[in-house]
């Protein structure tokens, strides 16, 4: 699965981890489209990658949009009883419950007009407003439902994308699999998405970069700020990595629902923190997409979530909204 939705803005920092005397096991790989980092300690130094990966090539066969026979392509493509899987369900469900916090600021059945502007696997189309405006007949997460472990669509021409946050949710699937193992001290990082458990043998938390939000395709901005983690994820969503350029317009990657259109507002990029990784990828999403002002009305309503805010004032500078308990998580980089 390639990340669509968004992309984080995160770098390890893996600085003085030990564990009772114990090296740490450190795994990677590519997997879903982009690459995976999992470091945990285990006093049996048992090598758990085989498994993981298995782990993650059944979950890109359900809820993957780059994979032709994945659950979601073929329901996509209106396949006749198509039966879904727990990792489809789990998806399914989140997306409801965050596309109705947001007032459908989040909303998966985005997925032909990101196809049509280039960010999903189906080709780029011209970017036009008849266009535009066709598409949006068909979406609303209130066009679809699960029935019986199937979809039911009110409109054949609905399709879902959970690429916005299905990379979040791999994260709790591989973090619930080394807590059945019994590990009580790990990081795993899918995609910049990431979960932390414990802490080292130093008594510290483990440490996350958050990047500046400056327009690079490519990974390596400057950090902004340090946040430490202990059982608990961060998601990162902004609109500096993944866009394209049209006839001289940038077009970023999240499309608000309601308008058809990708975002614009001042809010570069939002770093949400919260128990699961799902949680936080979502509403990273959402709240990108609702904008700075909206965005706090929507946070002061939901404590539960933590939040780190990256905006650009009227010249063109740099500030930070941040949410009460924020402080005790995140703070400054050193430049």
């Amino acid at each position: 699965m390639r990340k669509i939705g968004f992309t984080l803005s995160l770098f390890l920092l893996y600085s003085g981890i030990i564990y009772s005397q114990q090296e740490p096991i450190r795994i990677e790989g590519q997997a879903q489209g982009t690459t995976y980092h999992i470091t945990y300690f285990d006093n049996q130094n048992r090598d758990f990658q085989p498994e993981i990966e298995k782990i993650l090539k059944d979950f890109d066969l359900s809820v993957s949009t780059y994979i032709p026979n994945s659950i979601i392509s073929r329901i996509n493509s209106n396949e006749k009883n198509v039966i879904v899987d727990k990792y489809f369900i789990a998806c399914f469900n989140k997306a409801k419950e965050v596309w109705k916090n947001t007032e459908g600021a989040f909303d998966p059945t985005i997925y032909p007009l990101s196809n049509a502007y280039g960010f999903g696997p189906g080709k780029k189309q011209k970017i036009e407003k008849a266009k535009i405006d066709s598409m949006l007949q068909f979406v609303g997460f209130q066009l679809i439902k699960l029935k019986d472990n199937k979809v039911v669509k009110k409109d054949p021409r609905v399709a879902l994308d959970f690429n916005a946050f299905a990379q979040g949710y791999s994260v709790d699937v591989v973090s619930d699999y080394l807590n059945s193992k019994g590990i009580t001290a790990y990081i795993v990082e899918i995609g910049d998405e990431v979960y932390a458990k414990g802490r080292n043998s130093n008594g510290e938390n483990w440490k996350i970069g958050i990047e500046k939000p400056i327009d690079n395709k490519e990974s390596g901005n400057p950090l902004k700020a340090i946040a430490k983690l202990e059982n608990m994820a961060i998601a990162t969503s902004g609109n500096y990595r993944r866009f394209i350029i049209e006839d001289g317009v940038k077009y970023v990657h999240h499309i608000d629902p309601k308008t058809g259109y990708p975002t614009k507002n001042n809010l570069l990029s939002a770093s949400i923190f919260a128990k699961e990784c799902i949680t936080s990828d979502a509403n990273a999403t959402g709240v990108l997409v609702l904008g700075l002002e909206k965005a706090k009305v929507f946070l002061n309503k939901h404590p539960e979530l933590q939040a780190y805010l990256i905006y650009s004032d009227d010249k063109g500078n740099y500030q930070v909204y941040e949410t009460p308990g924020i402080k005790a998580i995140v703070s400054e980089a050193k430049e």
